[in-house]
């Protein structure tokens, strides 16, 4: 082949990272191997940020939450078979938590796999992912990529945003064509989310019912933190003066200390509210799916008293547990600028029984944690030592806190206030341990800003080994580890007597600060609340990777965290 003819050429590795280009995506969260490392190779080579981890799960967590955090689809690249399912728990996730990200993985050939004659690591992908994302597609033809990026980027952002999946053979990426008709092949995506607008009867339905209720209440999800409408968010909470309840992801969309927020008062306000508008929110398992005594009603079957207003761009999420009396069908963005537009001058704000008796309960709940945290233990528990992470985050607004562990988690949702929207990352709609090192990766990179990794040992222990991904790439990533020797405490026993440890333990006194040092990162002891605000204090300060080992009271922690009831075992011996 001459020059000449090269010139004129190119191949599927190039159109690939000419289409993602095209489409103003930079970043590559992956894991090298065969059939990709060459692909990622280039991609670097044509200024593509190229981020390699440890383990394709958490590349996949790293795309995940890079789509939530810039509204542009995650894109993670993977190798076949084991690789690919590795990065699908992450991508299967990411769908749950409405993430956009992008699963691209290497394949064996079609001819092949259909006819099942073993070809290195062989599996038909396609239809393994196809019922864990929003949608999947295969590119067998190089002037077909284009098309295929294309489909996957609108796919992944349109509607609700969701994890998408893209099949590439290995032939694929050495196929070549002319370059100029290449280049015609690819397609920059025009309005990939546009907005939609809600009904103008639907929007007055709402106002309505808000205008009637006694005691009403916003609730704010992770979709609204997602949709980055924060100001229409705000003016709307402010003019209207409902108090509003975040979930733990829209936490800092207004700052924890506002007047408004009905955090410290959450039982309360759940239990009583008459009408209650769900703002990308879903009334799934974390909000007891509108059912029961957490709604006020008397059995844990039973629907309660509420009204319910829900904001969703999927008419289908609306009635999917209890009924929706206004339905409010668009973005959140539009949405709430129409609701902002029909409350008009003359609106009315909550009577103030209401909102006085959420101000005393708050006052009352708020004195006794302040109580709670000023208690020095000779040993660190789980109060003491986040009372440290919430004094550096108020010190550092504009820090990204990542979290997650049983009790870490529980106890940090509640005492680590957030000042800004989109700065908290955590396990989301299914609970998941593992996010932390990937999501903090992500953070680090797409952002710039400072990471705290407020992490269990035991959620640490999932994608502990990215630490050595943070110190390759030399994030400002801060870890700390609760350090108390097992899952949700260190003290329980082998049942039969035997020499093993039991199952929830861990190696007593583990040095998980080693872990960073062995790396070239900055690793920390710390067993009291002094030395935790120090290390943190220097790890802010120079933005070196960094893993403070904080050494927590091995009695401290409950099972399960806050969510016994949903263990037999657990929910049985606490009745008992």
């Amino acid at each position: 082949m001459t020059s000449e003819t090269q010139a004129k050429e190119t191949d599927g590795f190039h159109l690939v990272i000419d289409a993602l280009k095209l489409n103003d995506i930079d970043t590559i969260f992956a894991l090298p191997g065969i059939p990709i490392t060459d692909f990622l190779r280039i991609a670097q080579g044509e200024g593509m940020k190229v981020i390699s981890f440890r383990h394709e799960q958490h590349a996949g967590n790293a795309a995940a939450a890079a789509g939530f955090l810039t509204q542009k689809p995650g894109i993670c690249f993977t190798v076949s078979a084991p690789g690919f399912l590795n990065g699908l728990t992450a991508l299967a996730n990411a769908t749950t938590n409405c993430f956009p990200m992008i699963l691209i993985s290497g394949s064996s050939e079609r001819e092949i796999v259909d006819l099942q004659q073993g070809d290195y690591e062989e599996m038909d992908q396609l239809a393994i992912a196809k019922p864990l994302c929003k949608a999947a597609f295969r590119v067998l033809h190089a002037e077909d990529i284009g098309v295929g990026i294309a489909r996957a980027i609108r796919a992944a952002l349109s509607g609700r945003p969701g994890g998408v999946y893209l099949d590439l053979p290995a032939k694929l990426f050495a196929q070549t064509m002319n370059a100029d008709a290449g280049k015609k092949s690819l397609i920059k995506v025009v309005d990939p989310a546009p907005k939609q607008l809600p009904g103008a009867d639907a929007v007055k339905r709402a106002v309505d019912l808000l205008k009637g209720a006694k005691k009403p209440l916003v609730i704010l999800g992770k979709g609204a933190a997602y949709a980055q409408a924060d100001a229409e968010i705000r003016a709307f909470v402010e003019k209207s003066g409902i108090p509003y309840l975040p979930m733990s992801m829209a936490k800092g969309l207004l700052p924890d200390n506002h007047a408004q927020s009905a955090s410290a008062a959450r039982s309360y306000v759940l239990a009583e509210a008459d009408v209650v508008m769900l703002v990308g929110a879903r009334l799934n398992w974390l909000l007891s799916h509108g059912k029961g005594k957490t709604w006020g009603g008397a059995s844990s079957k039973e629907a309660g008293k509420q009204q319910f207003i829900q904001i969703d761009i999927s008419p289908t999420e609306m009635d999917s547990n209890v009924a929706i009396a206004a339905p409010l069908v668009g973005d959140i963005g539009s949405c709430i600028g129409e609701l902002n537009k029909a409350m008009g001058s003359g609106w009315s704000k909550p009577p103030a029984d209401w909102t006085g008796a959420i101000a005393d309960r708050k006052d009352k709940n708020l004195t006794k944690m302040a109580e709670t945290l000023s208690k020095n233990p000779p040993v660190m528990n789980f109060h003491s030592a986040l009372n440290v992470l919430r004094n550096a985050v108020k010190a550092n607004p504009d820090a990204i806190v990542v979290n997650e562990g049983a009790n870490t988690l529980d106890f940090a949702r509640s005492i680590v206030d957030m000042y800004e929207p989109r700065k908290r990352l955590d396990v989301g709609t299914w609970g998941i341990m593992g996010i932390g090192m990937g999501f903090a990766v992500a953070a680090a990179v797409v952002t710039g800003k400072q990471v705290i990794a407020i992490e269990g040992d035991s959620a640490f222990g999932f994608s502990g080994m990215e630490v050595e991904t943070i110190c390759r790439y030399n994030l400002p990533v801060c870890v700390v580890v609760f350090n108390n020797n097992g899952i949700y405490k260190g003290t329980d026993k082998n049942l039969s007597g035997g020499a093993d440890m039991a199952p929830t333990l861990f190696v007593k006194d583990s040095r998980y600060e080693l872990m960073m040092q062995a790396f070239g990162g900055v690793g920390v002891r710390a067993a009291t609340p002094e030395e935790l605000q120090k290390a943190i204090d220097e790890a802010v300060a120079s933005g070196k990777p960094t893993l403070i080992n904080a050494i927590i009271d091995e009695t401290a922690g409950t099972e399960s965290g806050r969510i016994t009831s949903l263990n037999p075992a657990a929910a049985k011996k606490a009745a008992a």
